[in-house]
Formats: C-alpha cells, sequence, structure tokens
C-alpha cells in the first residue's frame, strides 16, 4: 500500500476552491537521490522555470528544514511560505516535505494554500514523487476553471525536472 499526504483539516482535499494532483513512478532513483533536490530551493530555477525570487526569511538558511520560512515566485503570485512538515528520509520511510504559503492581498487576489511533497522508494529499485496542492482564494477560484489546468501542467512540470536534475 502506498502512503499518501496527511492534510490539515481547512486544506482537506475536495473541500478547498482548488486542488492539484501530480505524481511520477520512475526506476532508478531512491528517495535519497531526490531529496536533496527538493529541499534546496535555490536550485528550484534551474530544473523548474516557474519558480524564480527564491530567498529565506533567514538569510542564514540554505536549504529548507523545519519551520523554514521562504518567499518565491511561481504562477504570477509572490508566495511567502512556511515549512509545517519535514520528514527527511530515514530507514526506508517516506520523506514529506509541506508548507503553508499564502499571498497577502484583498479578496479578489489573497491566496492561501498547502504544497505537500510524498517521496517513497517501492521495490524493484522504483522511486515515487507525489506532490499535491490544495488552494483557498478567489485566484483559487480561477485556477480550478482554467483549460488547459495550469496547476496540474505547471506542477508536472516541476516534477518532470525534478527528475531530470536529479538524474544528471
Amino acid at each position: 500500500m502506498q502512503n499518501s499526504i496527511t492534510w490539515p483539516q481547512q486544506y482537506l482535499p475536495g473541500t478547498t476552491d482548488n486542488f492539484c494532483f501530480n505524481e511520477v513512478i520512475i526506476s532508478g532513483l531512491t528517495t535519497e537521490d531526490v531529496w536533496p533536490f527538493l529541499i534546496n530551493p535555490l536550485a528550484w530555477p534551474t530544473y523548474y522555470e516557474n519558480s524564480s525570487d527564491i530567498e529565506f526569511i533567514n538569510a542564514e538558511d540554505q536549504l529548507l528544514c523545519d519551520k523554514a520560512r521562504f518567499r518565491f515566485k511561481t504562477f504570477g503570485f509572490p508566495i511567502e511560505a512556511e515549512i509545517i512538515e519535514f520528514v527527511a528520509p530515514e530507514n526506508g520511510k517516506p520523506a514529506r516535505l509541506t508548507w503553508h504559503g499564502w499571498a497577502e492581498g484583498d479578496e479578489e487576489t489573497k491566496l492561501d494554500v498547502i504544497h505537500a511533497w510524498l517521496i517513497e522508494d517501492l521495490e524493484e529499485n522504483r522511486v515515487r514523487i507525489l506532490t499535491q496542492e490544495s488552494q483557498i482564494g478567489k485566484p483559487a477560484q480561477d485556477l480550478a476553471k482554467a483549460k488547459p489546468n495550469p496547476m496540474i501542467n505547471g506542477h508536472q512540470d516541476w516534477l518532470e525536472g525534478l527528475v531530470s536534475a536529479t538524474r544528471k
């Protein structure tokens, strides 16, 4: 049985304004291989073009860790975020990374999200990388109606870029 994302009640998929789900299962990589590329947001723009202007709130931070706060731009939104779940890969258990992110604004522009990642090793030398995002706010409602879905397409690009960067 595969593991799943742990959701805060307010962001439970199906109850928010928008939800997206992307995953890949690939062979030849492990959770330990992928993890360093995910927890280094300063490297994201090298493999995911929809991320930019990344900075840590605490300038001493260089990698994501429990309670780390950071800012970045994605999908045209300036996002401030805080890590709320950080479980590094250990002893065959899945790695978990979740941040609460928000874009301040009025009722038309305010956005509130939980973005979660789960990476787990599978039998036969495979790894599963799952990313999900649950969103609240008028921009989330607009994104949910857009065709093609920019969140699903953008996050798929992120997954594919992450895998490509890890393989290099």
